[in-house]
């Protein structure tokens, strides 16, 4: 199964971070909070994964250009211009970068990567939230289900005290502060699970995924919810990041579901014949 992340808005709500790199790439511990949605996906068995790419797509295609580099032990030979690769960490994922352009819609941008989806179930998400979302649950709940798209449903707290108020009387007669779990509504969180076929949905790059074809789904009867009660977090603005960054640095991120052990070192890698970037041999041992 695959997982499709859309990367490609502007981000402009944490313009603080997004002035110099798309949203996706921005850092929680060290690491873009794109990886960190790979990293869930990956717990749940999947692995193969499609990038939607937009405002500065080009960085993120360099990061993954870079990935293997950067989490390997090297020796580099100046005099020779070579480069040996010794030991590397790396993740065992497929990784497809698709250029969905600049101003196209999320729904017009999960249309452009048609090609690359197939002709299986497959899930959607947003490259700019995390959670203890239980997808190998969410998959089953969609089968079960039959529609032709599930969507997580989440609680997100308050971050404001609340109250109702008539239109005829100034007298609050309840108040409560910061309201979470049931005094909240469920909202769309993402983390969907989708067949192929929702693609019809979506008649061009003007098209919001979440306004035309979720309200068609809808209304048809082919859209579900999967419910999820435990953590989850879009990272919205620069203080969602700086909380974000908080819980990870406390060694308390909700959304770490998977064990460090499981990115083992790879076996040395075979020698290749196309030259490294910057050297013109690349040997490994």
């Amino acid at each position: 199964m695959k997982a499709v992340i859309l990367a490609g808005g502007y981000g402009t709500r944490i313009s603080e971070e997004s002035a110099i790199r798309p949203k996706p790439m921005v850092e929680i511990g060290g690491r873009p909070i794109l990886w960190h949605i790979m990293k869930i996906y990956a717990h749940h068995g999947i692995t193969d994964f499609v990038i939607c790419c937009g405002f500065k797509g080009h960085l993120i295609k360099q990061y993954f250009a870079d990935y293997f580099l950067h989490n390997a032990d090297v020796t580099f030979r100046m005099d020779r211009n070579e480069m040996h690769v010794h030991r590397a960490h790396a993740e065992p994922w497929t990784v497809t970068l698709v250029d969905t352009g600049q101003e196209t819609m999320t729904g017009g941008r999960l249309r452009r990567v048609r090609e690359y989806i197939g002709d299986s179930t497959f899930c959607l998400t947003y490259g700019d939230g995390v959670g203890d979302v239980d997808i190998t649950a969410s998959i089953k709940h969609h089968r079960e289900q039959g529609g032709l798209a599930t969507l997580t449903a989440v609680r997100q707290p308050g971050r404001f005290g609340v109250f109702n108020l008539s239109d005829t009387s100034s007298s609050v007669h309840d108040f409560t502060e910061k309201p979470t779990g049931g005094e909240t509504p469920w909202i769309n969180g993402g983390f969907f699970v989708l067949e192929p076929s929702v693609l019809d949905y979506i008649p061009d790059d003007d098209t919001v995924w979440e306004k035309g074809p979720l309200e068609q789904l809808a209304a048809e009867g082919r859209l579900t919810a999967f419910r999820h009660a435990g953590f989850w977090q879009p990272m919205d603005t620069l203080r969602d990041r700086n909380m974000l960054e908080g819980l990870w640095q406390a060694g308390d991120a909700p959304w770490k579901v998977w064990n460090d052990s499981r990115t083992a070192a790879t076996p040395a890698v075979q020698p290749v014949s196309t030259p490294a970037p910057n050297a013109s041999t690349l040997v490994t041992s």
